[in-house]
């Protein structure tokens, strides 16, 4: 059964926090980016050696694989945007269907530890990447297709609150609970 298409433009999470995984872009040091990237790719390892990986919990949500291979994608897509970004004045971003996408390529029939691989390396040369720039370069600008206009730094920002949103999706109930106690 296929997924409601998430049609939000998410990009506001760089304004204030979000209120269902509690990032907090105003509240996140720029030279942790990197770390923070490398550390969610991590993560997701675990969840794609358990047995129920590819399983949905419920019709309206991806299996934590499905997610996997998302969080892999936005890694995959950040990293050619910052190269746009890096290499051109104000570069207009091609539409990316993340839904779409998911279909096209099966997310859900991908192999765990193919996309465990291709996750952690994604995820390292994004980080890498944002590790190196300098201070002028944080500030170079591009043009999502739907004419949302953000710097470096707000892709770096966003490149850390989906992937840590998505792990918060794919969390057990009592992690739920304890992450919103904590916040």
């Amino acid at each position: 059964m296929p997924i409601t298409p998430d049609t939000k433009n998410w990009t506001w999470v760089v304004e204030r926090p979000c209120p269902e995984c509690g990032f907090d872009a105003n509240e996140f040091p720029r030279d942790v980016i990197g770390r923070t990237i490398r550390s969610n790719a991590a993560e997701w390892v675990p969840l794609l050696n358990r047995v129920d990986a590819s399983i949905r919990p419920s019709d309206d949500r991806w299996s934590a694989l499905e997610y996997a291979c998302h969080v892999r994608d936005v890694y995959r897509i950040f990293d050619v945007r910052l190269s746009l970004m890096l290499d051109e004045e104000n570069p207009t971003f091609q539409n990316w269907d993340q839904d779409q996408t998911a279909v096209d390529e099966r997310y859900d029939l991908q192999h765990p530890s193919v996309v465990i691989g291709d996750l952690l390396l994604a995820g390292a040369t994004l980080a890498d990447r944002l590790d190196a720039l300098d201070e002028e370069a944080w500030q170079r600008t591009g043009t999502r297709s739907d004419g949302t206009r953000y710097s470096v730094s707000t892709l770096g920002l966003l490149a850390v609150h989906d992937p840590m949103h998505h792990l918060f999706d794919v969390a057990p109930t009592s992690r739920r609970a304890s992450d919103a106690s904590n916040q």
